[in-house]
C-alpha cells in the first residue's frame, strides 16, 4: 500500500514532442524572432566630411619615452659641449714657461724670502746662464681652478709644505733636469724629518719630467720606480732634485736621479735619496700629449 501511494503521487509527465516536431518548432521560433531584412545593402551618398571624426588616441608610451629620451640626450650634449669648451679655454690660457717665472706672488714675508733665496741661489744662477737649459715653474702652468686637484701643485703646496713652486731647469732634448725647492715642516713622517713618501712622489714626478721630452709624443707613465734612502731629509730646508735620462728605446725611457741638500755656503751637498725608474709612453699617447704638456 505504501508503494501504490508513492507511485500515484508522482507528477504527471508531459509528453515529449517527437524529433520532427521539435525541429519545426525551433525553426518557426527562430524566423519569427528575427525581423526580416532585405538582402540588398543601402549605401549612403553623403560626403565623408559629414561623418563624425573618430576619437583621438593618446600617444603611446613608446613615443613619450622616445621624446623624453631625445630631450635628455640633447640637454646632456649641450652641457658636455659647454663644459668641454670651458676646459679647452682653460688649457689654451695656460701660461708659457717664461710667463710662469713672474706668475707667483708670495703671500707673506717668509714665503717671499724663501722664493728669493731659490731664485738667486748660485746653482740657479749657473743653470740660468747655461744656454742648454730652459727655466720654468711647471706647477704654475696648471690652470688655477684645476690646481687644487693636483698633488704637488695643490694638495702638497703652500706654507709648511712645498712652500713655493719649484724652479725647474731642463735640457730641451730631455737629457737632464734640475729642480730647486724648499720643504717645510708640515710634510713630515717622523718629527722634523720629511716623509719618505713625499720624497718618492717628488722623484717620480721629477724623473718623468726629465725624460718626457725624449719620448716620441713627450708623455709617459711610470712602469718601475726603485728608491734607496741614503740620509734623513730634515724639514725646513732647501733641496735640489737632479735627474738624467740614461737610455731611450722607442717608447721606453730609463732615468736616474737623486734628491740632495742645497747648501749655500759652498759645502758639498748631501745625497738624501736616490732613484731609478722606467717610463713607457702609452700607445694612445698622441691623444694624451695635448693634455699633458711638458714645460
Amino acid at each position: 500500500m505504501m508503494f501504490r501511494r508513492s507511485f500515484t503521487s508522482l507528477p504527471s509527465v508531459r509528453k515529449i514532442p517527437s524529433t520532427l516536431s521539435l525541429s519545426r518548432l525551433l525553426t518557426r521560433n527562430s524566423f519569427s524572432a528575427a525581423p526580416k531584412r532585405p538582402y540588398n545593402r543601402t549605401y549612403s551618398t553623403s560626403s565623408a566630411s559629414t561623418q563624425p571624426s573618430p576619437p583621438q588616441v593618446p600617444r603611446s608610451r613608446l613615443r613619450r619615452f622616445i621624446g623624453f629620451t631625445s630631450i635628455a640626450v640633447f640637454a646632456f650634449t649641450v652641457g658636455l659641449t659647454y663644459q668641454t669648451q670651458i676646459t679647452l679655454s682653460r688649457i689654451m690660457a695656460t701660461p708659457t714657461g717664461e710667463e710662469t717665472l713672474t706668475a707667483f706672488v708670495a703671500s707673506d714675508t717668509a714665503t717671499a724670502n724663501i722664493d728669493n733665496t731659490l731664485r738667486t741661489h748660485p746653482v740657479a744662477e749657473a743653470l740660468r746662464a747655461n744656454p742648454e737649459f730652459s727655466e720654468s715653474r711647471p706647477h704654475l702652468t696648471i690652470p688655477e681652478p684645476m690646481r687644487e686637484r693636483n698633488l704637488t701643485a695643490g694638495t702638497l703646496a703652500g706654507p709648511g709644505k712645498i712652500v713655493v713652486p719649484p724652479y725647474v731647469f731642463s735640457q730641451r732634448d730631455g737629457k737632464t733636469m734640475v729642480s730647486l725647492m724648499y720643504l717645510g715642516g708640515d710634510v713630515c713622517g717622523h718629527q722634523g724629518i720629511i716623509h719618505g713618501g713625499l720624497l718618492a712622489t717628488l722623484l717620480d714626478e721629477g724623473l718623468a719630467r726629465c725624460c718626457f721630452p725624449a719620448l716620441p709624443n713627450k708623455v709617459g707613465v711610470t712602469a718601475n720606480l726603485n728608491i734607496d734612502y741614503r740620509a734623513p731629509a730634515m724639514a725646513n730646508q732647501y733641496v735640489a732634485l737632479r735627474a738624467e735620462t740614461v737610455k731611450v728605446e722607442g717608447r721606453k725611457a730609463w732615468v736616474e736621479g737623486r734628491i740632495e741638500t742645497l747648501p749655500s755656503d759652498g759645502t758639498e751637498p748631501v745625497v738624501l735619496v736616490e732613484a731609478k725608474a722606467l717610463f713607457i709612453e702609452p700607445r694612445q699617447a698622441a691623444a694624451l700629449s695635448s693634455l699633458y704638456k711638458v714645460a
